[in-house]
Formats: structure tokens, sequence, C-alpha cells
């Protein structure tokens, strides 16, 4: 029997990799003689640079960066040949501003261009940008001006850091900007919302990286004023575009400014690992995540993987943390059955600590059902 496990990490417990370790170990107290191929995956989140560029063959590059505050931060990255795969988080996450920190008015994504500029300089010619978990509303401005745009006021100043200040520009200047009409840009992303408006990045994600109802109102007419001046200057107009608002507004910037494609997450994981050419000779693919409910149609990485396994007519089993409600939902996409690791009352944290045997358990029981299943006629 070949076996193929592509799991996201289980947030808290469980890289990708680990994950499918723990869940091969189940598999061959029930099949010793299986052949197993593990293949982490992610679809954009935490946890992707890690899967991709280790299936991929690559390796970690870490610079000095501007952080979210614009302190200097090791922010590290992949390099696989000419591919890089970048975390936005990791310069400009939200995790790296303490709490009583947090104000999406000063923080900025500078960061996020100095490791985008630093790919390029290393040779790569395709750059893969997971814009999860932001500490940023800026629109992208940040990452743009470490690309070598300026932005300036009513008296030629540059403008300073973060979102509060987008209402002062008056001026976009591209002229001594870095030249990536080489590069290929693409924008991992698993939201649609705008820039702008009710369902924009400011007033949907703002609440959570510190702003305050009249921040977001603030924030919110900035970001508008942002894509005004953009269209003026360079005549780009993508602030409607699904997933413009994604990270504060970086998807729009990314866009507007580096040339970037906005496209999903996982789609563009298992492009970049050939995933399709990896499992086309598996007989079962087992999947999973931290958890799992109707959301997980949505763009997250067990279903992208059980579609692709299903063209291939592979059934796929995943396996969760925990279930959720709207469960059935991933049924119409590509996956058979869904086993939790939970076997009995527990607390969360109680699973954090048991994760390693509850997935090689949870592991074995799907198998013995399928050895079940083996003899049924």
């Amino acid at each position: 029997m070949k076996i193929c496990i592509a799991s996201d990490s289980f947030k808290g417990s469980s890289t990708s990799q680990q994950a499918g370790e723990q869940m091969a170990r189940g598999i061959r107290r029930v099949f010793p003689d299986a052949s197993i191929k593990i293949i982490p995956i992610g679809d954009g989140g935490e946890g992707t640079v890690e899967a991709v560029i280790m299936q991929m063959g690559g390796s970690m590059r870490e610079i000095t960066a501007a952080g979210p505050l614009g302190e200097p931060v090791k922010a590290s990255y992949g390099i696989a040949g000419s591919t890089a795969v970048i975390e936005m988080a990791a310069a400009s996450g939200l995790t790296l501003v303490p709490e009583e920190k947090r104000n999406p008015l000063i923080t900025t994504t500078y960061g996020t261009g100095e490791m985008i500029l630093d790919a390029v300089r290393q040779g790569c010619t395709r750059i893969l940008v997971a814009i999860g978990g932001s500490a940023t509303n800026d629109g992208g401005v940040g990452m743009a001006q470490a690309l070598g745009y300026s932005f300036t006021d009513s008296k030629g100043n540059e403008i300073g850091y973060g979102g509060g200040s987008l209402d002062q520009i008056e001026s976009i200047d591209a002229s001594i900007a870095a030249d990536l009409s080489g590069v290929e840009i693409e924008i991992m992303c698993d939201v649609s919302n705008p820039l702008c408006g009710p369902k924009g990045a400011s007033a949907v994600y703002g609440p959570q990286k510190g702003a305050t109802e009249e921040m977001a109102r603030q924030l919110d007419a900035n970001l508008n004023h942002l894509a005004r001046k953009t269209e003026e200057f360079l005549g780009i107009d993508c602030a409607e575009i699904p997933g413009s608002g994604a990270a504060g507004g970086l998807g729009f910037g990314l866009t507007a400014f580096a040339g970037g494609t906005l496209r999903s997450g996982i789609e563009a994981v298992l492009e970049a690992i050939s995933f399709s050419g990896e499992i086309k000779d598996m007989d079962l693919l087992i999947t999973g995540e931290g958890k799992m409910d109707g959301q997980s149609i949505f763009g997250k990485a067990p279903v992208g993987a059980a579609q692709a396994a299903k063209r291939l007519h592979i059934p796929v089993i995943a396996i969760a943390g925990s279930i959720g409600e709207g469960i059935e939902a991933v049924y119409d996409h590509g996956i058979d059955s869904v086993m939790s690791i939970v076997n009995r009352p527990m607390s969360l944290t109680e699973a954090f600590a048991e994760s390693s045997e509850l997935l090689a358990d949870a592991a074995e029981r799907a198998m013995r059902m399928i050895r079940i299943g083996m003899g049924l006629h």
C-alpha cells in the first residue's frame, strides 16, 4: 500500500513534518510494510515557508529587517533555486508586537519589502509571499518604501510609518523604485476582502491589531486616500480586487507597487512543490489540520490537497485536532472521511501535551477501519 501524508501544521503542537511523522507511526502499527511518503504543506499561514522549502530542497536565509514598529528584527525566508518563499509575518507580524503596543496607526510593512528586495538581490525571479498574521494597516506603503517608492506630503517630505500617515500623501514617485519587471510575485491570500469599506481591511481586521472603532474609521479613510493617489499617480486601480484588503491592505500594495498577483495560498504551494506529480501513484492520501469545519473549504490546505488527490481518483482521509460545525461540507470537496484525534474528554492543554500520541492513535484507528473495509465483499 502506498500512502501519502500531506498535512498542514497542528498549530501549537506539531509542524507539518512532525504531524506526518506521528501519523506514519500509527499507520505502521497496522500496515508495517506500507510505503509512506510525507509531504509537508501549508496554505500561506504559519509554517508555509518551512513546508514548501523542505519539499523543494531549499534552505532558509536570515536577514535583519525593520519590524512592525520600525525596530530591527531577525527575519527568515526560504530560497529554493530561483524561487523565494516569504511570510510577511516574519518581519511585519502581529506576534512581533507586544499586546500593549499594538497600534495599526504606526505599524509598517517596511521589513516585508526588505525581504522581497533581498530575495531579488539573491537572484530570485519567482517570489511567493504569504500575507497572513499581519500587525499592519498601511496598505503596503511601508513595503513599497523599502522597494524605493517615495510617498511625500504637501511639503515634499517623506511620510512616516503606519496607516495613520497615509492621508498625508500628496505625491507618489516610482522613479527610483526597484525594477521588478523580471520577477513574478505571487501573493498567497485566502480572504476576499476589498481594501476599503465595511468589509475592508480596517473594519474587519483592524480591531485585532489594536484599532478602536474611531481608529478603524480613520484607517479606512486613509486607505481610501491611498487608493485615489495610487490611481492618480500610477494609473492603477485595484482597491476592489478581492483580497486587496488582506494583511491591512498589503494585498493592494503588492499588486499596485510590486506587480503581484493574488491567488489561493494552497494552490500556489501545491504548484510550487509539484504536488500532483508527487502523489500520482499513491493508493491513499491522509491530510489534516488543527481544526476542520465548514470554513475549511475556503482555501484551507487539507481541502486543497484533497481536491488535487480527487483529480487523480485517490481516496482521502483527514485527521483533525477538532471537528467543528458544518464539517459535512468537506465531503463535497474531496475528503472522504474525517477523524478527530480526541479520544476522550480533555482540555485543550491536554490535547496539545499529548498531540504526538493522539495523532498516531488516530492514524491507527483510521487504518484499522481501512483494513476492515479491505476484507468486505
